[in-house]
């Protein structure tokens, strides 16, 4: 039986985890792009992300200043009984792991930029709840930095425009320039409603991104042939990977999400029975 505790202890190690140890996916990713580079600066830029992953791993500490806002993702299974509020004790994990991590306390009020200092406040911890089959729950948390989440975009296209995805996808990201620290990876959001595209494409990041299709190879080469390069100063990584899921969506329309995402892709899953 899950209990309140070991979902709060959980929450707590998968921030931990997630903030100082990159997946090994994405880690491979970097190095085949440092493989592949051969222009010097970028070169360079790549080696000292690669270092930096490695001293977080060996020192326990996050790999980056932004920390991120916190986004989890719950699969509960529809056989697990549960005698607690879920939701609470993931937020008291977040608290938490604020404290002990530590994470830098990025949420604030909309408006006033009031800090609780807890990364705890309105609708923040960002939760998304999907029942699943099975008696377990599985955890898994994306801590999500501003500076590509604010390069990030939508657009309503209108069904006709189907051919102007890529078209879109590759505006996004030759905007976002430098900004969110790439070689960047790209969540895309095709189809569902305007919210659902963006949950889409933010849940595309949780992707092994070694496995990607004819589709998403296509774009990848479309991107990292604009030359934005590591750290925006050139090369051949502008992104390590670009991954798309799709929804069905309504007849009159055709909403396409693209989440940015930095080098460190950071994500880690835990599961509970």
């Amino acid at each position: 039986m899950v209990t309140y505790k070991e979902v709060v202890e959980a929450v707590v190690e998968l921030f931990r985890k997630a903030e100082t140890e990159l997946p090994e996916d994405v880690v491979e990713a970097l190095r085949n792009a440092y493989e592949r580079e051969d222009n010097e600066v970028a070169r360079s830029i790549l080696k000292a992300i690669i270092q930096n992953i490695d001293t977080a791993r060996k020192l326990k500490v996050p790999m980056c200043q932004d920390t991120g806002i916190p986004i989890i993702f719950a699969e509960v299974g529809r056989e697990l009984c549960l005698d607690f509020n879920l939701r609470d004790a993931i937020v008291e994990g977040v608290w938490r792991a604020t404290k002990e991590v530590p994470l830098r306390p990025n949420a604030v009020h909309p408006l006033t930029r009031e800090n609780p200092g807890t990364n705890v406040g309105m609708h923040i911890p960002h939760i998304t709840f999907d029942i699943v089959d099975g008696d377990g729950l599985k955890l898994t948390v994306l801590p999500k930095g501003a500076g590509s989440e604010n390069v990030s975009d939508l657009k309503m296209l209108l069904p006709s425009q189907v051919n102007q995805i890529e078209r879109f996808v590759l505006e996004v990201v030759k905007n976002a320039g430098g900004k969110p620290c790439p070689p960047i990876v790209v969540g895309v959001g095709i189809g569902s409603t305007f919210d659902g595209a963006a949950k889409l494409a933010k849940k595309a990041l949780l992707r092994n991104m070694t496995e990607m299709s004819e589709f998403e190879l296509s774009l990848l080469e479309k991107i990292n042939s604009l030359g934005i390069g590591p750290g925006g100063l050139g090369g051949k990584a502008t992104a390590l990977a670009v991954l798309v899921e799709m929804g069905h969506c309504h007849t009159a329309s055709l909403p396409v999400a693209v989440n940015i995402q930095c080098w460190a892709n950071r994500r880690a899953s835990l599961f509970l029975r």
